[in-house]
């Protein structure tokens, strides 16, 4: 009699064991899709932040066995803030353990053309946990800039068009301090000798080249229009660049420049048909093939570009004022037909 009781016991404590095992280490997920991202944030992160993410069943199976077990694995002295990805099927355990190691999940800020501090600032908030409001004070802060040597107008060069991987929980001063720190690699001894040797630093390079960028996506004829920017800088001739009253105007809806619209932008240093020189920052975050488009510039005496009369995307170039009325009057033209058309 007493073996059969110690034996129920025995089976009893087995099968509860087993159950709880099965709790523990098995699938313990209450999600359908392949995998589900938490953020734990930086502000204070304690147990109620952990609890207020993982309570609401629809990420675990048990968030009373959850918190439990969170406690006897330490994790409420390690808690460690970030983005964590947890997949079908993962078990308790394995989720205490990611998340008590800090085994965040990357994230790659994609940066591709972007025309403003305010729209990467959008940007990257929409992808990390500084936002928005937070990016912009640090890129509109010359006290925080003057260590890198940049100026709220300037600070944009420091962006390269790249994949950045990092962690979703990066501050926006760590955020610059990366982007800064490829700017740095990016710029060459090589990229830095022509860079002087057209008379440029490498941040008149990126502006000159944000101007190229917004004129054309075409990279085969950059170097073309490159060459007219930098000739009529060395002849003391303003730019004359149609992009950049886009930019001072903050407009970039515009479809065709009209003289209303270089005397509304009169008083922006970024008017290139006012002011000579090139602007003093970047219109927009150029693409590499447009930063090496100036660097390697073709060797030309062109002055004017216009788009050519067979809208192909392409421009028609000339060095004198008559060439240039020519291929102006051949595309609109051909603009006029097409619309009566």
């Amino acid at each position: 009699m007493f073996k059969r009781i110690l034996l129920y016991f025995f089976l009893t404590a087995l099968i509860t064991g087993g159950f709880f095992a099965y709790k523990v280490f098995g699938p313990g997920t209450a999600f359908n899709e392949k995998s589900l991202f938490v953020y734990i944030r930086s502000l204070n992160p304690d147990k109620g932040t952990v609890e207020q993410v993982f309570s609401g069943g629809n990420i675990i199976s048990n968030p009373r066995l959850f918190m439990w077990l969170a406690g006897r694995m330490d994790y409420w002295n390690k808690i460690k803030p970030g983005k964590y990805e947890i997949k079908k099927g993962e078990s308790l355990f394995n989720i205490i353990r990611m998340l008590r190691n800090g085994r965040q999940t990357p994230v790659n800020l994609v940066i591709n053309k972007l025309r403003t501090k305010e729209d990467f600032a959008r940007f990257a908030g929409r992808q990390l946990e500084c936002d928005s409001l937070s990016i912009i004070s640090f890129f509109t802060s010359n006290d925080s800039l003057q260590k890198f040597e940049l100026d709220s107008n300037r600070v944009m060069t420091a962006v390269i068009p790249n994949t950045y991987t990092m962690f979703w929980n990066t501050t926006a001063s760590k955020l610059f301090k990366r982007l800064f720190s490829e700017q740095q690699m990016f710029w060459t001894d090589e990229r830095k000798n022509k860079a002087a040797a057209i008379g440029l630093t490498p941040a008149q390079v990126y502006s000159l080249a944000s101007v190229i960028e917004e004129e054309t996506n075409k990279n085969d004829e950059k170097p073309l229009i490159a060459s007219v920017y930098l000739n009529r800088l060395n002849k003391g001739m303003p730019l004359g660049a149609d992009p950049t009253i886009k930019y001072a105007l903050r407009d970039f809806g515009i479809k065709r420049i009209l003289f209303k619209h270089i005397d509304e932008s009169a008083g922006s240093p970024y008017n290139t048909y006012r002011n000579k020189g090139i602007p003093p920052g970047p219109i927009c975050t150029p693409s590499v093939k447009s930063i090496d488009a100036v660097l390697n510039a073709k060797k030309t005496d062109y002055l004017f570009f216009c788009a050519k009369a067979d809208f192909s995307g392409y421009h028609a170039f000339a060095a004198t004022d008559k060439e240039h009325y020519k291929n102006a009057k051949a595309y609109q033209q051909a603009l006029d037909s097409l619309l009566i058309k």
